[in-house]
């Protein structure tokens, strides 16, 4: 007999989490035969662009795990787009992670109205599409090696 709960449990959360990475990672050569645990494979990589007052220009938060950059945020405000901004965050954010990380790859979501083309111009190549997520918007995959 089991008993079907529908809440939001943090603990529960990290507890799933990290069963599903064991259970992965078991279930994987290549996942196994890295050094250490799921969580110690993934590290977190933020990257900031603070303005001359010291206020936030822009950043990027993402994290690397075995041998991915993966870009959850990259924001520019609206005051610094187009000066390059994102352009510099993105390529310390790859640089970090290939220099000091060992990452050979890139990847991140990104919505139609958002920024594929900037991306591409950054050298990433559209590698999945769900369309309508969410409804009358498209989301692009993206990926990239790092050299």
């Amino acid at each position: 007999m089991f008993r079907i709960e529908a809440e939001v449990d943090k603990g529960r959360r990290d507890l799933l989490r990290k069963r599903l990475r064991e259970t992965n990672t078991a279930a994987s050569p290549v996942l196994s035969a890295l050094r250490g645990t799921p969580a110690e494979r993934e590290a977190p990589l933020h990257v900031w662009a603070l303005d001359g007052e010291g206020g936030l220009a822009g950043g990027l938060v993402g994290h690397t795990w075995t041998s991915w950059l993966h870009v959850t945020y990259l924001w520019v405000d609206a005051r610094h787009r187009g000066a390059g901004l994102g352009s510099r965050l993105l390529a310390r954010a790859e640089h970090l992670a290939r220099t000091e990380r060992a990452c050979t790859a890139s990847r991140l979501e990104t919505w139609d109205f958002q920024a594929p083309a900037f991306y591409e111009k950054q050298g990433y190549e559209v590698v999945g599409v769900v369309p309508d997520y969410p409804p009358g918007v498209t989301e692009y995959l993206l990926a990239k090696r790092l050299r």
